[in-house]
């Protein structure tokens, strides 16, 4: 592990964290005090990492914060439980304090409104008891848009303290859930690590290791084996499962018609189970056991869209919007269990038919987050695809969408390293953070207010700490200008400043 993973944001960035009001919480936040006197609070994601160099400890973990919320043998339910039985959690109250970006004043969302879009299903805080690591995060449209960074070992390659590194990697960036996509070997110590080191929620595909038990074969699979793979995740501790079970036997020849056919890996599995059986999706007709177990741990659906569209010229037919009304089905079924829900969406579209996308979400699945893999806007992207789904990112999050899943320059080519993580979390940062300044977030454009201030009155250090990357700011501002406290960039020199010419005027 690289001693120096965790050493960012230096100058006068550092953690805090600012307790609760109902329950004995401590909320971690990253303050950074301005050349200019003032503060300024950041949402934070690295849990207990510091800037101090913390270096994990892969077999001892990171401190347990949510084992003291809910003590051994205390009767348990989810949050959606709770919420619908009018009880404020301490994982409620966390989130508003965090969402609120160290605005008490503001009012803006308050531990009641968290509460309020729990129990009608329009939020969730995805955290599997068993995962008492992470902090809690919700994930809504009214919310701040998160997003989630993809990683996992393949056959080809990949080892647990590669993936381990890789996950902490991500939440260094700014990343606010991380899924174990998990292909090759030892997918269950690889998950263990990545719990136990991991201060965010964590999701996969069950399906994923499902099918390595059955090596590899999808005629080997059954329900039975499926089942017993999800009770093992569940006891580790993941907190969301993408769960392909709204993909039918109708909507198969629809699909087959298309350009690039099924391009979702669990999707394409549960397509070839169902030809080859002759029978039904077994995760549609045993939904009802999936979610009495995932209410027992309090594990979220991440319900898969297994029909996503994988080029363009496939974005908004049949098969996907088929797929669509069967997952708002679904959500609705789990809710009858108190199961959290959010909602997976595609894949690649054009610009101009991403709003459909949302309003047909909205319409069909009554308001549950919206999760989406881009959109890419272009099929033509290759080695950029960060920028091509990035775009449509932050189209679909103005529109409503609750949460992103990074893209990599990898996408489509081969298994993402460290630095192109970095690249993926970082790009949909931005993309995330351009939703909220669509949708009028009062944190989001505070944010770029200060930023244009301290770009203004030349603060350099400011202008490094309130950015997504401090360290390749910091790093391209210093490649021509070494001072500090310089009136100028190398772009334009001391003489050809226009703020700095501005300023002279009058």
């Amino acid at each position: 592990m690289d001693d120096k993973l965790f050493d960012f944001r230096r100058f006068s960035s550092h953690k805090i964290t600012v307790p609760g009001h109902f329950h004995p919480i401590a909320v971690g936040m990253r303050e950074v005090r301005m050349q200019n006197g003032g503060t300024t609070i950041l949402y934070d994601t690295t849990g207990p990492y510091t800037t101090e160099g913390f270096v994990p400890d892969t077999r001892r973990g990171i401190p347990r914060l949510r084992e003291a919320w809910h003590p051994a043998g205390q009767e348990f339910h989810t949050q959606m439980w709770y919420a619908r039985r009018g009880i404020v959690t301490p994982e409620m109250e966390y989130v508003a304090i965090r969402e609120n970006m160290g605005r008490p004043g503001d009012g803006t969302i308050t531990p009641e409104t968290v509460r309020e879009d729990i129990a009608a299903g329009r939020a969730i805080i995805p955290c599997n008891r068993r995962h008492p690591e992470a902090e809690p995060m919700i994930i809504g449209s009214r919310y701040l848009v998160k997003i989630n960074s993809n990683i996992g070992n393949s056959k080809l390659g990949s080892s647990l303290d590669e993936e381990v590194e890789k996950a902490l990697w991500s939440v260094r960036w700014g990343a606010d859930t991380v899924m174990d996509l998990s292909t090759g070997e030892n997918i269950h110590a690889i998950r263990e690590a990545i719990l136990r080191n991991t201060p965010v929620p964590i999701g996969t595909v069950p399906m994923y290791q499902t099918l390595e038990k059955a090596k590899g074969r999808v005629e080997n699979l059954t329900w039975e084996l499926f089942y017993e793979t999800l009770v093992e995740q569940c006891e580790q501790g993941v907190d969301y499962f993408t769960i392909h079970a709204g993909i039918l036997r109708e909507h198969l020849p629809a699909a087959l018609r298309r350009t690039t056919g099924i391009v979702s890996r669990g999707g394409s599995v549960m397509a070839k189970w169902m030809n080859h059986n002759n029978a039904e999706n077994f995760l549609y007709t045993h939904f009802d056991e999936i979610c009495e177990l995932l209410a027992r741990y309090d594990v979220a659906f991440s319900l898969g869209d297994g029909l996503r569209p994988g080029c363009i010229d496939d974005a908004n037919d049949s098969a996907q919007f088929g797929e669509l009304k069967v997952l708002g089905e679904l959500a609705r079924k789990a809710w009858e269990h108190d199961v959290q829900v959010i909602i997976e969406g595609p894949g690649h579209v054009p610009m101009h038919k991403i709003k459909e996308n949302m309003d047909l979400q909205v319409k069909y699945c009554d308001g549950a987050p919206f999760y989406t893999l881009g959109p890419l806007v272009t099929d033509i992207g290759a080695g950029y695809d960060h920028i091509t789904s990035a775009i449509g990112g932050a189209m679909i999050g103005w529109y409503g969408t609750a949460m992103l899943c990074y893209v990599t320059t990898k996408e489509h080519l081969s298994l993402p390293n460290r630095d192109d993580v970095r690249e993926g979390v970082v790009t949909f940062k931005i993309a995330a953070h351009a939703a909220d300044l669509a949708k009028g977030h009062p944190g989001a454009a505070e944010l770029d207010l200060q930023m244009s201030r301290a770009r203004y009155d030349f603060r350099w250090a400011d202008q490094f700490n309130l950015s997504f990357d401090p360290d390749r700011a910091r790093k391209f501002h210093h490649e021509m200008i070494r001072e500090n406290g310089a009136d100028h960039c190398s772009m334009c020199g001391p003489d050809f400043c226009a703020m700095k010419i501005t300023k002279s005027i009058g």
